[in-house]
């Protein structure tokens, strides 16, 4: 499988610290993701709410509810590193989360409208931020340490990363149609 339906806007690239340009500019790419996901996702049919967006991969609707659990999390340890001192953040089992009941019985577009709530929280709880409430920390027990402004910057990227993956989707869709197998190269 090419690294391309893995990975359409290239892989993550932690930095140790960013400059405030930078900050904005992530922020800026946070609050642009809920309507970024309702255009990808408009229109979809029912059939390819179903469909695996890479061979492997979870369904769309999978996808799109993971979107909002996974930034649901962003905002709870973000707002925990800003309370606590160095706090101990829990990890969660994506998987194991995409295929919890909710997942098959909520429509999807209740997640997009949930990431849209929650990014208008979020992104009014960054721009508040001092830059040295940027630096304030919280220990993942899979990735270290990060900082308030390390998350930010992930979850600018894995929002555009999934938004990527849908949009890539649909390309191939139009182009092939459904289920072709040349649409997975």
């Amino acid at each position: 499988m090419s690294d391309t339906l893995s990975y359409p806007i290239g892989r993550h690239a932690k930095q140790a610290t960013y400059t405030p340009k930078e900050r904005v500019a992530m922020i800026t790419r946070l609050a642009a993701q809920p309507s970024a996901l309702a255009a990808a996702v408009s229109g979809m049919t029912d059939a390819a709410w179903e469909q695996p967006y890479r061979p492997g991969g979870w369904t769309i609707r999978q996808l799109v509810h993971h979107v909002a659990d996974s930034h649901l999390n962003m905002f709870i340890r973000v707002k925990l590193a800003l309370s606590e001192d160095e706090p101990t953040i829990k990890p969660y089992d994506q998987d194991l989360w995409v295929q919890q009941a909710d997942v098959d019985a909520v429509s999807p577009m209740v997640s997009v409208a949930l990431l849209a709530a929650l990014h208008e929280r979020a992104v009014a709880f960054y721009r508040a931020l001092t830059p040295g409430q940027f630096l304030r920390g919280l220990m993942h027990p899979e990735n270290g340490r990060m900082t308030i402004e390390q998350v930010l910057a992930l979850y600018a990227w894995h929002g555009d990363h999934h938004i990527a993956h849908i949009t890539s989707f649909r390309e191939r869709e139009r182009m092939y149609g459904s289920g072709h197998p040349e649409s997975w190269e």
